[in-house]
């Protein structure tokens, strides 16, 4: 029943590509976030946010039992550090902005109020001293019997070259510059495709990854979700996507599958460490 989760994903996004090439300008749905699109083949093998948010549990879990060993017994589950760092965020997206109301409120942006921030006190002095030590030891635990060297995350590690051949695919480009087109037809930039749109410098994002939601930045964001939706450019990159990382994991499949197996250690080490945080193992 797994296995035949991407399969048909990628089926279904071949119609969807077809649907899209021979249809008129009605939409197909509508589609405010990555997720509405459906799943994508990568998907089976890559690291969820649901994965992240357990891990992340799981190593606050057994950070607070070293501590505890070190003489700390009241380390919080979520600590800030003792001077705020400066934090440089890396910001990333496949389709850009989707949804108008988002678009509409913050450009391409978020709502900052909705950032995470840690909740717990501020760590002192003497337990930062020995927090980078059990933060090694809690990443070590999860990561055991894990070869991250070979075949670990080997979808990520993939995403870069597939996504050049999606890229390059001449369906996609064709999109990109329907999408251009109508960009300017509105008014706007003609970027080269929706990624270049998100990040332009112009938006002047902070080190937390935010921009600023000026007026024109939020007036290109409304034209951007329009001209997508007229043109159905985020569906189309789907589909083309679903293709190109169908046919690397055809080329690849040993790899995806070890990879597959690391992931499974991974999860069942942050399983066991949920359930029984102060029990050590060698």
């Amino acid at each position: 029943m797994v296995r035949w989760g991407w399969r048909l994903g990628v089926t279904a996004g071949v119609a969807v590509l077809a649907a899209i090439c021979a249809s008129g300008p009605e939409p197909l749905e509508v589609v405010r976030t990555a997720s509405d699109l459906g799943p994508l083949p990568f998907d089976r093998y890559s690291f969820t946010p649901r994965d992240y948010q357990r891990s992340q549990r799981a190593s606050a879990l057994l950070v607070r039992q070293c501590m505890a060993d070190r003489g700390h017994p009241d380390f919080p589950l979520d600590p800030r550090y003792p001077h705020d760092p400066v934090v440089g965020v890396a910001v990333t997206t496949d389709y850009g902005v989707l949804d108008p109301d988002d678009a509409r409120r913050w450009g391409y942006g978020w709502d900052p109020a909705a950032a995470a921030r840690s909740k717990g006190r501020r760590m002192t002095d003497a337990e930062y001293a020995d927090w980078p030590d059990c933060n090694s030891e809690a990443g070590r635990r999860l990561g055991r019997g894990i070869d991250f060297s070979s075949d670990w995350l080997y979808a990520a590690r993939r995403t870069v070259e597939v996504d050049k051949a999606v890229r390059r695919d001449p369906r996609l480009r064709a999109a990109w510059d329907a999408w251009s087109r109508c960009m300017g037809a509105e008014g706007f930039t003609r970027y080269p495709d929706p990624v270049a749109a998100y990040v332009d410098s112009a938006w002047h994002r902070g080190s937390d990854g935010n921009t600023r939601h000026t007026e024109r930045e939020r007036g290109t964001a409304v034209a951007d979700v329009a001209c997508k939706r007229r043109h159905h450019t985020a569906e189309l990159w789907h589909a083309v996507q679903a293709e190109k990382q169908a046919a690397d994991i055809s080329r690849h499949r040993g790899h995806y599958a070890a990879g597959l197996r690391a992931l499974r250690t991974y999860r069942a080490n942050i399983d066991e460490a949920l359930r029984s945080p102060g029990r050590r193992q060698a």
